[in-house]
């Protein structure tokens, strides 16, 4: 398999590398943060070849991009550069969406300055303002384009309007939506048959179901305590018994091709298309090797209908989040 893939088509073509690293697990979400280990990880990425990194100004908020700076103060010519705006901060620890041009210009400013650097090469929306006309934000962001602040932009959990819209004000470069074997959405939603008709790339997020797919987590008390995902539906235990079989049938598959549930799992992904780019969050090196070797998982037709077969489209229990955060995505 190429190391390389390209998102997007003609001025809004990016190279990046065939997988990606989702740097949001290094300081937000999952559980206590270590630094020193995730920086570690994130070096073995590069030397890999593992070159496109993702972060954003919420995770944190502000650290994981902080964290991405000590990084890029010596490999900066490496990395193929993305990072996100949208999910804006308030001072009682609550977010909400801006979207507004004056928000767009600020939080570009403040990522550059956190990052270190004078040019974020893919900047993402993160959330969608519907109170803001897309055309809007897009026109703000197409002026960063201009300036050289930025080089190319995506969106991230965009409905197919909202997409066609940004990409009439300013080529989209990138679509950033959750995919995997239990979350497969973006398949009967009308999400992927939309960036496949425009040429712009996708990029999956949490392609290993944030973890489930690997087998590593069988019960609600695996994960740590101060982990967000113990009070996320898919991740009560009756949810996870009931999406056991998924990935009953995905190690099944992995015995078969000598290779671990997670390497069949972006295996499948990058199966889908070249235009597919996973980026499964590591903080740990044996994790990050681990989802490198899925570049080199051939999956043979019968084994990826196996593996259609043990998850259709809608098998999964349980909702991907939160009630209140999902009535935050743009549908």
């Amino acid at each position: 398999m190429t190391t390389t893939r390209i998102l997007g088509h003609g001025a809004a073509a990016l190279e990046v590398s065939s997988l990606g690293l989702g740097c949001m697990g290094m300081s937000f979400a999952y559980g206590h943060a270590d630094d020193d280990t995730s920086l570690a990880t994130i070096h073995r990425a590069l030397d890999l070849g593992i070159t496109f990194l993702d972060t954003s100004d919420s995770y944190g908020p502000y650290a994981n991009e902080e964290l991405l700076s000590r990084v890029l103060v010596d490999r900066r010519p490496e990395i193929v550069l993305a990072t996100k705006f949208g999910q804006r901060w308030l001072p009682d620890g609550s977010r909400t969406v801006d979207g507004t041009p004056g928000y767009v210009k600020a939080a570009c400013d403040a990522s550059l300055q956190r990052l270190g650097v004078d040019t974020i090469d893919l900047y993402y929306q993160h959330r969608i303002d519907r109170t803001v006309p897309i055309e809007e934000t897009w026109g703000a962001l197409s002026e960063l384009v201009e300036a050289g602040k930025v080089r190319h932009l995506g969106l991230s959990e965009a409905s197919p309007a909202t997409i066609r819209r940004a990409h009439a004000t300013h080529p989209v470069t990138a679509l950033q939506t959750e995919w995997s074997l239990w979350t497969r959405d973006v398949e009967a939603n009308g999400v992927l048959d939309t960036v496949r008709e425009l040429g712009i790339g996708f990029v999956a997020y949490s392609p290993l179901g944030r973890g489930f797919l690997t087998g590593a987590i069988a019960a609600n008390d695996d994960l740590p305590e101060d982990d967000g995902r113990r009070n996320w539906p898919r991740f009560q235990d009756e949810a996870l018994d009931a999406n056991r079989s998924i990935v009953e049938g995905v190690t099944a598959v992995a015995r078969d091709v000598g290779a671990t549930p997670a390497q069949v799992a972006l295996a499948w992904l990058l199966a889908r298309g070249d235009d597919v780019v996973p980026i499964p969050g590591s903080r740990h090196i044996r994790h990050l090797e681990d989802n490198a070797g899925s570049l080199d998982v051939r999956l043979s037709g019968e084994q990826l209908q196996r593996l259609d077969t043990v998850a259709p489209i809608g098998a999964a229990v349980g909702g991907r989040y939160p009630e209140a955060m999902m009535k935050a995505l743009d549908g």
